[in-house]
């Protein structure tokens, strides 16, 4: 059985151009089936404008006959904020984790932040940050970072996924297995953490399997290399680290999502089509491109071609689709 390309649209998120429900945007929808969705701060101009962004979003979804739409967002606080006041602006993860009382600060930021992204239409934040990253180091994470301790890092994520998933957002856990470590910038560079795999276990793995056990909605992706998981592939497409490692070593039964599959660690070293299919074929569920339409649309085809040769499973699609559908309707906002 041949996959088209307009059956493979469930396992994308792409981001809007604007602030509103732009022609290409409503092309993914209803000829490619694209129904989850990033925002950005340039999809934002007040809380008006978004919640009805949202709501169009959701309701040509639906008139589609689609599931309903996971709409995420970066709200991790600090310097990863997308929504700007009057929502509440928070402090760096590692203030928070640092502070007199960092249980009732991260307890309060998860409610309130999962309060005010439902109020606009949002359902899935992309955070805790779960990279275990010490501080003085010079490192690419520490100021994201829940700190340097993994079981301290482990204890407030599973906290901020909790608060978050029981007040109806979807919490996804970054970036599997560890970027805490990292002296590059992903988004410009391939950081390679050459940690020994006694430390990638006793340490970055930590806060990861805790938030496994806390039922965190979704696990997104680093794009690095571990040389000592796989000397070769980022983390992102390598099937040694996303379906060895997570689903079959840790267990792992929710949604993987990549991170942005644009982001220079990926595109400077090849097509965002091929990445995006080796990803999937890699294990991971719903594939983020946060910027050029056409690359979701080009990476549509590249994974309905690598159904149709067998590279990629009629089994891996159905179970990749499963996971998605029920984030997307345990998550579901109908109104």
């Amino acid at each position: 059985m041949k996959s088209r390309p307009m059956e493979l649209g469930r396992f994308f998120m792409a981001g809007l151009p604007g602030i509103t429900v732009d022609d290409s945007t409503r092309r993914l929808i209803r000829e490619y089936r694209v129904n989850n969705f990033i925002l950005f701060r340039r999809n934002v101009h007040d809380q008006g404008q978004l919640a009805a962004l949202t709501a169009e979003l959701r309701r040509i979804c639906l008139d589609q006959g689609l599931a309903p739409p996971l709409i995420a967002i970066d709200q991790e606080g600090g310097s990863v904020t997308r929504l700007p006041p009057p929502f509440t602006q928070f402090a760096d993860a590692r203030e928070l984790a640092e502070s007199a009382y960092p249980e009732d600060c991260l307890a309060q930021y998860a409610r309130t932040c999962a309060r005010e992204l439902l109020g606009v239409g949002i359902n899935m934040n992309l955070a805790p940050v779960l990279d275990v990253s010490p501080a003085g180091q010079g490192l690419f994470m520490e100021h994201r970072s829940l700190g340097g301790d993994p079981e301290k890092v482990a204890r407030l994520g599973a906290l901020v996924i909790a608060g978050l998933q029981k007040e109806g957002v979807a919490a996804c856990a970054k970036h599997f297995p560890g970027l805490g470590a990292a002296v590059l910038d992903p988004h410009r560079h391939l950081p390679v953490v050459d940690r020994s795999l006694a430390r990638i276990l006793t340490e970055d793995l930590i806060p990861f399997k805790g938030a496994i056990k806390a039922g965190v909605a979704a696990i997104m992706t680093s794009h690095t290399i571990y040389p000592r998981l796989d000397p070769e592939t980022p983390a992102t497409l390598s099937a040694k680290v996303l379906t060895e490692l997570l689903r079959k070593v840790l267990g792992y039964q929710g949604v993987i999502v990549t991170d942005d599959l644009e982001m220079g660690a990926i595109e400077k070293h090849g097509l965002v089509e091929e990445a995006a299919g080796s990803a999937f074929a890699a294990g991971a569920d719903l594939l983020l491109i946060c910027h050029d339409h056409d690359k979701v649309v080009r990476s549509l085809t590249a994974l309905a071609a690598a159904g149709a040769a067998g590279t990629v499973s009629q089994k891996r699609l159905a179970a990749g689709a499963r996971r998605l559908r029920s984030v997307q309707e345990r998550f579901a906002i109908r109104r």
